[in-house]
Order: structure tokens, then C-alpha cells, then sequence
């Protein structure tokens, strides 16, 4: 359960910067808007997730243990 929060922490931190980037960089950050969107929604039906797997390999699955 705390996994699902770190993901969703994560991918709304992602979201929240790069639109934040296009409106003061360039238009093109919100392709990685689209690409956080499109990954949370193949993830919902694959059971998939690549941030769920560099956690798995990371400190956080040492320390929640």
C-alpha cells in the first residue's frame, strides 16, 4: 500500500513539473505529461509498472522489509 503512494506521489510530481516547464520552457515538456498518462494507464490494465520495478531494486524495498 505505501508502494501505490510512493507511485502516485511520483507521477503527480512528474505531471505537476512538467507542465510547469511548458508554460515556461517550451510546449514540448507535455509530451512527458502525455507519456506519465499513457504509462498510469497501461499500468491499470497490464498490472505493469516500471517505477514499481526500480523500487523493487532500490533502498525502498530494503527498507520496507
Amino acid at each position: 500500500m505505501i508502494k501505490e503512494n510512493v507511485i502516485r506521489a511520483v507521477a503527480g510530481t512528474i505531471v505537476l513539473i512538467s507542465i510547469t516547464l511548458s508554460i515556461f520552457v517550451h510546449q514540448y515538456w507535455l509530451g512527458l505529461t502525455a507519456f506519465v498518462g499513457l504509462n498510469l494507464l497501461q499500468s491499470s490494465f497490464t498490472k505493469f509498472c516500471p517505477l514499481e520495478c526500480v523500487l523493487d531494486r532500490t533502498v525502498y524495498k530494503k527498507t520496507t522489509k
